[in-house]
């Protein structure tokens, strides 16, 4: 039997970094907030390699004396906490002491910082957690930190790292993650030798937000500050009716401190339940204000995750400070994405704005609706040799449902769900031929997406020009949409890109599976094609019937719910207690 024994240091810090130090985003997190608690003023990261070759952090903060310098190496050395109870009022990002010795056991770090009033600063290079030099050195007061060879001591995490532009993509949201949450700061970021951006001290979180993700982005949120006793929510809010597809433009902050908190969440798509369509999430940057022992920030090995001392206190605040900003709009609520037309009619596209290059529509095996005699509607369908059910249309109920009479009752037909099982089936096809009819736009539509989506989209767009959508990249995060599927509106692509970036982010869309990705595409594309008119008369409602059962699987939509019910004369009987 092994026995007990304690680990050299050197692979204990190494084991910790696996903890704090999951990725080169993870570096540049830890030494951006050691530069804020610094007190910088101004921060320059500079990164090349996707981080994996070379990240720098840069501060002009009140740097460090050599006795602290190299004590800042050690484990849990930090200048930040002395007893576990300054817990209870911790004003500062970091506080265990770990980051430094974790990076320097995985990498080439070297550390050069000067404070005010010494005559000169100190260098200390580390190797894999060995000292090679410690020594002093020029340079203004301040820290640079200089990371290189990440993972180079331990190869087996390298395996684990994404691509490039992936893991370029999480460290330039990080950067943009604490540019928010300081915007008293200056900040830049390089990336291989190229200016990703610059943004200089900003006045207020608008500016900032602007400054980083553009003034389109910015002009399309409402500012938000509301206080109750103990408590403070500020920050910039979507418009109802705006939302997203994912979670990702659900930006939280507690104290300053970038955190992801179920709480918060929650209480955001709460609070736009009744201004988004179910399945759709809100644009935020909202910062919580409160008392640093009314939260742990402990219990997260990387401290994205928060726990509050009362989660429903703090949730009933949010909602109550959301849902009075939104209704200061007086209820004027934006018209969600996505208007509907009727299955199988053309688009609304002037012929200016587009053209249609022809392809199989519809595939084989879907019946498209013909234009019956006005007597042939007046008699109920036959289902002799066409598998085709014997309904009787009776009209609709509450705009989503479709009434028929049966020899055995009653049944309500679900149009929605309906539709998306026929355009399903469809686009299934399409897709599988090769052949997706696209619609080439003269106007080619503007998309500016975050640093990680954009990277994501980068990464897939031979999957997203087999599926009919051509785009193309037109600067660092922005592209031009040139080509749609025929299915699609213009108006609809924007918010439909951005769903389907989030969906393969979160590994809904597997493209490693291309006959599952193609399954997952038409699926999360069949509820997007359903247009259903205000109003549908018999003629429609059969048309739809033809349709539905000349698919595989008429009785289920795409995504497992039920195309219809049936109420047969026992059960109708039972309720009218006969």
């Amino acid at each position: 039997m092994a026995k007990v024994r304690i680990l050299p240091d050197r692979v204990a810090n190494q084991i910790a970094a696996g903890e704090v130090i999951e990725r080169p985003a993870a570096v540049v997190k830890e030494l951006l907030e050691n530069a804020l608690d610094a007190g910088a003023t101004r921060v320059v990261v500079e990164f090349a390699h996707a981080g994996r070759s070379l990240i720098r952090v840069e501060d002009n903060g009140h740097g460090m004396s050599p006795e602290d310098a190299r004590t800042a190496l050690l484990r849990h050395a930090t200048s930040k906490i002395a007893e576990s109870s300054d817990l209870d009022h911790l004003a500062t990002f970091g506080f265990r002491g770990e980051a430094l010795p974790s990076i320097a056991s995985v990498s080439r770090f070297t550390l050069q910082t000067r404070e005010s009033g010494s005559d000169s600063g100190t260098e200390i290079a580390v190797s894999a957690g060995r000292v090679l030099h410690d020594r002093a050195c020029g340079r203004p007061v301040g820290t640079r930190v200089q990371v290189e060879h990440l993972f180079e001591p331990v190869p087996a995490r390298r395996k684990f790292l994404k691509t490039d532009r992936t893991e370029a993509g999480h460290i330039v949201n990080c950067v943009r993650l604490y540019a928010l949450a300081c915007p008293a700061v200056s900040f830049t970021l390089v990336e291989d030798g190229r200016e990703v951006f610059r943004s200089p001290e900003c006045p207020s979180l608008s500016e900032r937000v602007s400054e980083i993700f553009g003034r389109q982005a910015a002009e399309g949120l409402l500012a938000l500050d509301v206080a109750e006793p103990g408590l403070r929510l500020s920050g910039l809010i979507g418009r109802p009716g705006v939302g997203r597809g994912t979670r990702h433009d659900m930006v939280t902050f507690v104290n300053t401190r970038p955190v992801d908190s179920r709480a918060l969440n929650g209480a955001l798509i709460e609070s736009y339940r009744e201004s988004l369509p179910q399945g759709r999430f809100p644009v935020a940057f909202v910062f919580l204000e409160c008392s640093p022992s009314d939260v742990d920030v402990n219990v997260h090995p990387a401290k994205r995750e928060v726990r509050f001392r009362s989660e429903a206190l703090v949730r009933g605040f949010v909602i109550r400070a959301l849902l009075s900003r939104l209704r200061d709009l007086d209820g004027q609520v934006a018209a969600p994405a996505g208007a509907v037309r009727p299955l199988g009619e053309p688009s609304a596209l002037p012929a200016p704005f587009r053209s249609v290059e022809p392809g199989p529509f519809p595939p084989a095996g879907v019946a498209e609706p013909q234009a019956p005699t006005a007597a042939g509607w007046q008699e109920p369908i036959r289902g002799e040799g066409t598998g085709v059910p014997e309904w009787r249309f009776v009209g609709t109920a509450h705009g989503s449902y479709a009434l028929f009479e049966t020899g055995q009752g009653l049944v309500l037909l679900d149009r929605r769900v309906a539709q998306e099982r026929v355009w399903y089936e469809r686009l299934k096809a399409q897709i599988a031929s090769g052949r997706v009819p696209v619609q080439r736009l003269l106007l080619p539509i503007p998309l500016e997406l975050n640093p990680v989506a954009a990277a994501v989209l980068n990464d897939n767009l031979a999957f997203f020009r087999e599926n009919g959508l051509e785009v193309a990249e037109f600067g660092r995060n922005f592209f031009r949409v040139e080509a749609l599927p025929d299915w699609m509106e213009p108006g609809d692509a924007e918010a439909f890109l951005r769903d389907l970036v989030g969906a393969l982010r979160e590994g809904r869309i597997p493209t490693s599976d291309i006959e599952k990705a193609r399954d997952e595409f038409a699926r999360l594309a069949a509820a997007k094609a359903v247009r259903l008119p205000a109003r549908m008369g018999e003629p429609e409602a059969l048309a739809l019937l033809r349709e539905l059962f000349a698919t595989s699987s008429p009785v289920t939509g795409p995504s497992g719910h039920p195309t219809y019910v049936e109420l047969n004369h026992g059960e109708l009987s039972r309720r009218f207690q006969k």
